[in-house]
């Protein structure tokens, strides 16, 4: 960007030393045509996502409603109130007996501790990490931007410093520990090493996003607060990024756009997911009831700067259309666009049942265009910002994904935010490469029969 800034104001100096006006509006003519010209053709940063991991927990870590609500009243914590609170959700969550917690949840009581934390970060990054490289045969000294986020553990030493003490990363490595960005932090992540990338050539770049559940349990009476307990579960995905040419033959990904919409200058916004004390003293996630509405109203800033960089004409022009006779009074609904001329999958934030159905409503999606969301959520429980990337490894693992195919991811987190990211498919996927669906690929999606032939298996 300096480099822009000197290019220009050495050719501004130019014009100044023409006295004549013809001389003047010959070089200042010749400045813009240069201007215009560095703008136009100088080299394009982009973004190659060469492969991704994503965390799957061992069986014995699973968490069944029923076992999570016995584990709950043993605990001694909860009046009866709060139990049958914590049921209730449980049982309309869409969440399965498949999705897991930590170790150290499983404990009665809970272990919340510092350790308990460190531990569950340890268990999850290092094994996703050393799986991206021991696949890809990386060197971690071959890693020149490692960012994480973890919107609630933020624990000194960084995480980012437990990646680099793990696997001898080098000295002068660009690490950043993102927190409390909340679930679409995975997004602004990636946002972020695109930025650095337009710096850094040639870069290689770690991108690990989670959320720790072990110290955040609630164990107050504050319903709102109570949700939290219920969606959470234990999970995360290490993403591989680079900008350097010689790895777009091997990448999966490429990157298209990043929309972020930040709507925290709105109280009802900012307040709709919050970590706060209740009246007893006791630290929680309180998730209000304007939740979806926020959400929603976040979405529709977000797709109106998003349109008009992927929507077809033809679609733009209906909704212009459609804007200006509701303006004029001659019609009462704004029309929606069909993102699915736009775009051939969708991966929309697992955060719990009502903020997919609402995200499939405000599109006008159909139920397989969710399908990956639901089953995320079904399986893996809400994951926070690594839910993005295990939907889309769902849409690998059942073969879905073709060369060409572009997928929105769309985040939503705490501030509030709403944050879109568009990649394109430049590689043949292999849905027979194992990841975190390829045990259980077949049994998916969950409806009827093969919700009872599951939870078969999961028994057995």
């Amino acid at each position: 960007m300096e480099s822009s800034f000197h290019f220009i104001n050495q050719a501004l100096l130019i014009t100044q030393n023409f006295t004549s006006f013809p001389h003047f509006l010959t070089a200042s003519a010749c400045v813009l045509i240069a201007v215009f010209g560095y703008y136009f053709f100088k080299p394009r940063c982009i973004i190659y996502l060469i492969d991704f991991s994503c965390y799957q927990p061992p069986d014995f870590l699973r968490a069944p409603v029923s076992n999570f609500i016995e584990h709950l009243t043993i605990s001694g914590v909860f009046d009866q109130e709060s139990l049958d609170l914590q049921q209730k959700i449980l049982e309309r969550s869409g969440i399965s007996d498949d999705a897991s917690v930590p170790a150290t949840v499983h404990e009665i009581p809970p272990n919340a501790s510092l350790s308990a934390a460190r531990e569950e970060t340890h268990e999850i990054l290092f094994a996703i990490v050393e799986d991206l490289f021991s696949k890809h045969e990386i060197d971690p000294k071959s890693i020149d931007i490692l960012v994480s986020n973890c919107s609630l553990f933020c624990p000194s030493p960084s995480i980012t410093s437990m990646i680099i003490n793990k696997f001898g990363m080098r000295s002068d490595i660009k690490s950043f520990s993102l927190s409390g960005m909340g679930c679409s932090a995975g997004i602004l992540s990636v946002n972020l090493v695109k930025d650095l990338m337009k710096i850094h050539g040639d870069s290689l770049a770690l991108v690990l996003s989670m959320e720790a559940v072990s110290p955040n349990g609630y164990r107050g009476k504050c319903k709102s607060m109570l949700i939290a307990n219920t969606i959470f579960r234990m999970g995360g995905a290490a993403i591989l990024l680079s900008n350097r040419k010689q790895d777009s033959h091997k990448a999966k990904y490429k990157l298209q756009h990043i929309i972020r919409t930040h709507v925290g200058s709105d109280t009802e916004s900012y307040e709709s997911v919050m970590q706060q004390v209740d009246e007893e003293g006791k630290v929680g996630v309180a998730l209000s009831k304007q939740l979806v509405r926020v959400a929603s109203k976040a979405l529709k800033i977000n797709v109106v700067q998003l349109g008009p960089r992927v929507l077809p004409y033809s679609e733009q022009l209906k909704y212009i259309i459609s804007f200006i006779k509701r303006k004029w009074g001659m019609h009462k609904e704004i029309y929606t666009p069909n993102f699915k001329k736009a775009f051939e999958h969708f991966c929309i934030h697992a955060g719990g049942r009502a903020i997919i159905e609402g995200v499939e409503k405000h599109l006008n999606l159909d139920k397989e265009d969710v399908e990956a969301s639901r089953s995320t959520l079904y399986r893996y429980g809400n994951t926070s910002s690594s839910s993005l990337w295990y939907e889309l490894q769902y849409l690998e693992a059942k073969g879905r994904m073709k060369k060409g195919d572009k997928v929105w991811q769309i985040g939503f987190g705490s501030g509030f935010k709403a944050n879109s990211a568009v990649w394109k498919c430049i590689s043949e996927i292999d849905s027979r490469d194992r990841n975190a669906w390829s045990d259980r690929i077949h049994l998916y999606p969950v409806c009827g029969d093969a919700s009872s032939a599951l939870r078969t298996e999961l028994l057995s």
